[in-house]
Formats: structure tokens, C-alpha cells, sequence
């Protein structure tokens, strides 16, 4: 059982390395080659001062040009709703950062978006669809309660190595009492008793507190949305997942697939809100939401500063 497992963990580690060797062979691999201006486009003077149809069409190439995405956007969306609710998601969304600083493999990445996209649209959100039509509520909650009492063990292992004692205890007292008095998992009885959930640690958060620099934004296939620090996290947390050391191979992947049925189940209501360039939305949500967690929530205020500087 645990040869099949450090042979299963291995593989993962080849899949999930292979995207970044594509993308460090070329910065931009799927990036599409722009169309040459066709040369009945440049007109002679003569042509220019005889003809009036020359600067509509030129605009209307231009608009079509404009409206185009890369990734399935209505023509014009972004715009509607600049007008209508005066701000752009996609502006809104973004930080100071220049996109090309944080997302330098954006060919690359946004092939593997539409793969996983496709992938999801097909299998993954159907059967989360299904799920969520024929599970009752209560259910759903006990079976998202099991599994989150399992990454526990991946939360205390990261508290740790992180030096987080308190969290550290407090995730551990949720394991406990959750695994014994809340039936494995099913209820969170920790809550009531004052040991309230976090935010959950991962091995990227790890590594980010141990100074390792997040490198580019990648997307990974079947994973999504990562960062270069963030993938050996991946590989850790199959460790620490107390499933992959089920001795029955296939309870391990049933129990594995209904953990992804429900997490996906979980993020439908919040998919809807995705509209637009709903690459550009995922990427910047991801790399914010990250900051927030490696920060432990703390946001930098410098407002009033420079009042420090003042006597009152």
C-alpha cells in the first residue's frame, strides 16, 4: 500500500512539473501569431483624399478587433457595465502590479483555463449540479464538515512548521473533538465549544512564511489556478490526506471524487458572479485571495501616515 502510494504521488509530481517545463522552454508558447494587415488596407493618397469609406471601415476593423476575447467574453460586456454600475471586474480586480510582472506565461495559462473549462463544463460541474439537486442540505453540510475535519491534519502539520502554537492548538482541539463527539467529522461540534475554524494553512503558505518568493501565476491542468510556489503544495497535501493511505484503492478514489463533488458544488452560486474576462477575474481573485491567507488577513493601511509626522 505505501509502494502504491509514493508511485502515485510521484506520477502527480511529473503531471503537475510538466506545464512549467512547456512554459520555461518558451514565455509565451500558445501565444497566437497577430494577423498581417492585408495590403488592400494601405491605400494610395490618391485612393485617401478621393475616397470617404476608407475611416468607417478602418473603425469597424478596429471595433471587431477590440471586442474580441480570448476566452468567451459578450462583445462590449466590460463596457456595459462601466456605464451601468460604473466600474470595470476586471479593473476592479487587478492591482498595481503590471499583469506581464505577474502572469508572464498568460499563453500558456489561458490554454490550460480553457482545458480545465471544458473539462468542468463536461464532467465536473454536471455531476456538482446533480449533487446539489438530489443531496439534501443537511447532508451536503455533514459531508463538507467530514472532509474539511480531515484537512485538519494538513492545517496543524502547516501550523507547525509555521510556528503558529495557538492555531496550532486550536486546530488541533477541532480534530478532536469533531473526529470523537462530532462523529468523525459530520457535525462541527468544535464550534460551539469556542474552537472556531480558520482560513485552513497550506505548504505554499509554509514556504511563503519561510521567505520563498511566489514566482509567476501558473494554471495547472485538472488543478487550476497556482502560483510556481504554491505546486509542491499539491504533492504535500497528498501526504497528509489521511485518504491516500486507504488500503482499498477504490474507496480511496470514491471518497476522493465526492470531496471534489462537493467542493465544486460549493463554488456555483459564486461562479455565476463570473462574467466577462473571466480568466483576468479567476487570476487576480487567486493571487489576492492568497495574499490575504499568507498575510493571515492583515491588509497594510499607510492612511494618515504621514500625519505620524505632525504634533497635535
Amino acid at each position: 500500500m505505501l509502494e502504491r502510494t509514493h508511485v502515485t504521488a510521484w506520477v502527480l509530481a511529473a503531471t503537475l512539473s510538466a506545464p512549467l517545463v512547456m512554459a520555461q522552454d518558451a514565455s509565451d508558447p500558445f501565444a497566437e501569431v497577430p494577423n498581417e494587415a492585408p495590403a488592400a488596407t494601405t491605400s494610395s493618397p490618391d485612393t485617401s483624399e478621393t475616397s470617404g469609406d476608407t475611416a468607417p471601415a478602418s473603425t469597424e476593423d478596429t471595433g471587431d478587433a477590440a471586442s474580441s476575447d480570448d476566452f468567451g467574453a459578450e462583445d462590449g460586456f466590460g463596457s456595459d457595465l462601466e456605464d451601468e454600475y460604473g466600474f470595470d471586474p476586471a479593473d476592479e480586480f487587478s492591482s498595481a502590479e503590471e499583469p506581464e510582472d505577474r502572469d508572464p506565461w498568460e499563453g500558456f495559462n489561458r490554454a490550460m483555463f480553457r482545458f480545465n473549462d471544458t473539462a468542468d463544463r463536461w464532467f465536473l460541474k454536471p455531476a456538482a449540479v446533480s449533487y446539489r439537486q438530489v443531496t439534501p442540505i443537511f447532508m451536503q453540510t455533514g459531508v463538507s464538515n467530514f472532509f474539511s475535519n480531515l484537512r485538519e491534519i494538513n492545517n496543524i502539520l502547516n501550523d507547525v512548521l509555521q510556528w503558529k502554537w495557538g492555531q496550532a492548538g486550536n486546530d488541533t482541539g477541532r480534530f478532536l473533538v469533531n473526529s470523537t463527539v462530532g462523529l468523525v467529522g459530520l457535525f462541527d461540534v468544535a464550534q460551539h465549544m469556542g474552537l472556531e475554524p480558520s482560513d485552513g494553512e497550506d505548504f505554499g503558505q509554509t514556504l511563503a512564511a519561510w521567505g520563498a518568493p511566489s514566482g509567476p501565476y501558473v494554471v495547472m491542468p485538472f488543478i487550476g489556478p497556482s502560483t510556481v510556489r504554491d505546486v509542491p503544495g499539491v504533492v504535500v497535501e497528498w501526504y497528509t490526506n489521511p485518504l491516500t493511505y486507504v488500503d482499498d484503492t477504490t474507496v480511496e478514489y470514491s471518497l476522493k471524487v465526492v470531496d471534489l463533488v462537493q467542493f465544486r458544488a460549493s463554488l456555483l452560486q459564486a461562479e455565476s458572479l463570473l462574467q466577462g474576462d473571466r480568466y483576468v477575474l479567476m487570476r487576480d481573485a487567486y493571487l489576492q485571495r492568497r495574499e490575504f491567507l499568507i498575510n493571515d488577513g492583515e491588509q497594510e493601511d499607510d492612511f494618515g501616515g504621514d500625519l505620524d509626522d505632525y504634533d497635535f
